[in-house]
C-alpha cells in the first residue's frame, strides 16, 4: 500500500532535523510511498540535494511572522493539490503553519508533528521561535500523534503543556553503509597536513550557542597545557575564520584549531578523527552528529544535555554540560587510555549503532506508525476552538 506523505518543515539548511528528513524520505521512497517536501522558508542545501535526486520540493518563503496568513494560504494550497495521507510537520514554525493550514483547508490527511529538541533555551533565539511554542502548546491535541526523537523531549514538553492524543517515541537513524568505520583514514589529515603523532579531536556543530563552541575552545587551551600533540578541528555552518570566536581562538591556539567550516562530505570526515566530542550546553534531543560518529566506530565524549547520555551507553564518556574542565579531563584520560581501551571503545560504538540506531528499524517505525494513522477511523481533531480530550501520558 502506498503513502502520500506531504512534509512541512521550517527551513532546508544542514541541521538534525533536516538531515534526518532527508534519510526518512529517501528511505521511505525505497518502499514505494510518496513524499513531497514544503520549506516555509529557502530551499536550502538538503531541498537542493533532494530536488537532485528527484523529490519535490516546494519552498514557500517565508521570512518573517507577517507572512505567516500567506503561508498558510498557500500550504493549504498545496494540500488541496496534492490530496496527501499523512501531514508531517517538522519544528515549532512548521507544526504551528501545518496545523494552522490544515485546519484552514479542511485537509483529511492526519496530522503528525515532529518534535526535535529538549529544553531548547529561547531567549537565545528570535522572538517568533518563542511565539511559534507558546501558540503549538494550546494547539498541541490537534495532531494525531506527537514524534519526539528523545524522551528528554517528550516530557520537557509534556512538562510545558502539550498534550496530544499519543506521543510516540522514534529515534534517530542513520545508514550504516555510509557511516562506518575506516581505519587508517586520513581525509582531514592530508587536507590540513597534519604530523603523523598527531591526536584528533573534532567536533561537527554549527555556530549556534547551543553547541556551546566556547567550552569546546576552552577546553582545547587545557588539553593543549598537557598533550602539545593534540590537534582540534571545528566542522559546521559558521565554523571559519570569519567568526570572530574561532579568529580568536585560531589565534591562541596557535596551529592547533582547524576550521572547516560547513561540510557535505561528513561521513568522510568522521572516521578521520581519533575522538569525537559534543559540547552542547541544552536542548538536545537526540544529536545527530552522535548517532553518526558512533556508527563510525569513534570513542565519543559528550554533554549529558537531552538523551546524550543514554545514546552514548558505554561508548566514551558524558559530564555535565557547561564545564570546560570536566572536559578536558575526559579527553585527557582518552588520549592517555592505552590502545586496547580505545579499540574496545570503537567496537562498541559500532555495535551500539547497528543494534539500536540502524535507519532501516527507524523507518519501520515510521512505517508502522503512518500505517495506524490511516487506518484511524477516528483521525481527525475536534473542531477548531473545542476543548481538547486529555493528552496522552509519558
Amino acid at each position: 500500500m502506498t503513502i502520500k506523505i506531504l512534509h512541512v518543515i521550517t527551513g532546508l539548511g544542514t541541521g538534525g532535523a533536516e538531515r534526518m528528513l532527508q534519510k526518512l524520505v529517501c528511505d521511505l521512497r525505497a518502499r514505494g510511498h510518496e513524499n513531497h517536501i514544503v520549506s516555509l522558508t529557502s530551499i536550502g542545501p538538503i531541498g537542493r540535494q533532494l530536488m537532485k535526486v528527484g523529490f519535490k520540493v516546494d519552498a514557500l518563503g517565508m521570512t518573517s511572522v507577517l507572512h505567516l496568513p500567506a503561508a498558510i494560504t498557500r500550504l493549504g494550497r498545496i494540500l488541496r493539490q496534492t490530496k496527501p495521507d499523512i501531514l508531517q510537520t517538522w519544528l515549532y514554525h512548521a507544526d504551528l503553519t501545518g496545523c494552522l493550514a490544515h485546519w484552514w483547508s479542511r485537509s483529511p490527511a492526519t496530522l503528525i508533528w515532529n518534535l526535535r529538541c529538549s529544553d531548547m533555551e529561547l531567549g537565545n533565539y528570535a522572538l517568533s521561535t518563542r511565539l511559534a511554542r507558546r501558540m503549538a502548546i494550546w494547539l498541541s491535541h490537534r495532531p494525531w500523534a506527537m514524534i519526539t526523537n528523545s524522551v528528554a523531549g517528550q516530557r520537557h514538553h509534556a512538562a510545558l503543556g502539550y498534550r496530544p492524543p499519543r506521543w510516540e517515541y522514534i529515534p534517530n537513524g542513520f545508514d550504516l553503509s555510509i557511516y562506518r568505520p575506516m581505519p587508517g583514514s586520513r581525509t582531514i589529515q592530508d587536507e590540513i597536513g597534519l604530523p603523523s603523532d598527531a591526536f584528533l579531536v573534532g567536533m561537527v556543530a554549527r555556530h549556534d550557542p547551543m553547541k556551546d563552541h566556547e567550552a569546546f575552545l576552552l577546553m582545547a587551551k587545557l588539553v593543549l597545557t598537557k598533550r602539545p600533540q593534540t590537534h582540534f578541528v571545528l566542522i559546521g555552518k559558521g565554523c571559519t575564520i570569519e567568526t570572530p570566536i574561532f579568529a580568536k581562538a585560531a589565534e591562541q591556539l596557535k596551529g592547533h584549531l582547524h576550521l572547516l567550516g560547513e561540510r557535505s562530505d561528513i561521513d568522510r570526515l568522521l572516521p578521520s578523527l581519533d575522538l569525537f566530542v559534543l559540547s552542547s550546553a541544552y536542548g538536545e534531543g537526540f544529536p545527530n552528529v552522535l548517532g553518526e560518529a558512533l556508527a563510525c566506530g569513534l570513542p565519543c565524549i559528550a554533554t549529558d544535555v537531552g538523551d546524550t547520555a543514554a545514546i552514548l551507553g558505554d561508548c566514551g564518556i558524558c559530564v555535565p554540560p557547561r564545564d570546560p574542565a570536566r572536559l578536558a579531563d575526559a579527553v585527557l584520560t582518552l588520549i592517555d587510555a592505552p590502545p586496547s581501551t580505545l579499540q574496545e571503545l570503537r567496537q562498541k560504538a559500532r555495535r551500539r549503532a547497528e543494534d539500536h540506531f540502524a535507519l532501516e528499524a527507524v523507518g519501520d517505525r515510521y512505517c508502522r506508525l503512518y500505517q495506524e494513522a490511516i487506518g484511524d477511523t477516528f483521525q481527525q481533531p475536534p473542531p477548531f476552538g473545542a476543548n481538547p480530550s486529555p493528552g496522552g501520558g509519558l
